[in-house]
């Protein structure tokens, strides 16, 4: 069995707040790159108990530069660095048997520990129509290959996200937020546990958990935080942009367009200046 791993890092257990996860500020930084690579090698060592036989670990936060390579299981493959055309889960293809999303959080505008869509000009995201958040953007990427996401770890809102998307999948609820920036953490020894325990539990139950699949072609919109990154965005070729909402629409031929034509978007909204 082949597995792959995106593994964020705002869920990842013992991070409640920015200080363990902004690389240039963050005095909890290095503490939160070692709480993400033990939460990844839970995973994976259950993994590998349960009989999966290969295993890619897509570091899937900021620049993608913050799993300890050196502490890193040594069954397990890295992928790190940026940019990577599909972000979060590049290299996941057909090959793979299942995909678990592992330090993952809830959408913009809704409860959750650091909750969040891909960046802070981003106020809702929708799919034909749906809105959706990371956890739902990467799982439609992995329809696309027939690959169930089978397994989400994070706080307890992220783990109702992601039930409410695909019925049946195994959550490891690693703390439970009391706001935006605080929650009742697990312990350590506790939380690798539950880590454990719900990958086996998941990958003993891969044929029954459906992909998410989304109809093809694929409305992308993407309502902005203000006009200026709207109009930014709308530069891209195809696009449409509705004044009113300061939204950008783009219809898609894939996921795969779908993507790459978001980072597009998002990378020119980041131009904007607020003032």
């Amino acid at each position: 069995m082949k597995l792959f791993l995106s593994v964020d890092m705002e869920g990842i257990s013992g991070i409640v707040d920015t200080s363990y996860i902004n690389p240039d500020s963050g005095v909890n930084y290095q503490r939160g790159r070692q709480f993400m690579t033990t939460d990844t090698n839970a995973v994976i060592e259950a993994a590998l108990e349960s009989g999966v036989t290969e295993i890619l670990v897509s570091d899937s936060h900021n620049t993608m530069n913050n799993i300890l390579w050196e502490s890193l299981h040594p069954k397990a493959k890295l992928l790190a660095g940026s940019p990577r055309d599909s972000s979060m889960v590049h290299g996941l293809d057909e090959s793979f048997d299942a995909a678990m999303f592992i330090g993952y959080h809830t959408r913009q505008g809704i409860p959750g520990v650091l909750s969040h869509t891909m960046s802070g000009v981003i106020r809702n995201m929708y799919i034909n129509g749906q809105i959706v958040g990371e956890f739902g953007f990467n799982a439609a990427y992995a329809g696309m290959y027939n690959v169930p996401v089978v397994m989400v770890s994070g706080d307890n809102l992220i783990a109702k996200e992601a039930s409410e998307l695909i019925p049946g999948i195994h959550t490891a609820i690693v703390k439970e937020a009391v706001s935006r920036t605080a929650a009742i953490c697990l312990s350590r020894e506790e939380a690798t546990a539950e880590l454990k325990r719900q990958t086996a539990l998941a990958l003993g139950n891969v044929k029954q958990i459906q992909p998410y699949h989304t109809a093809l072609p694929l409305e992308l919109a993407i309502e902005f935080s203000h006009a200026g990154q709207a109009e930014f965005a709308a530069i891209v070729p195809g696009s449409r942009y509705e004044t009113e909402t300061n939204t950008v629409y783009y219809n898609a031929a894939n996921q795969q367009d779908m993507y790459t034509t978001m980072r597009a978007m998002l990378n020119l909204a980041g131009g904007a200046e607020f003032f």
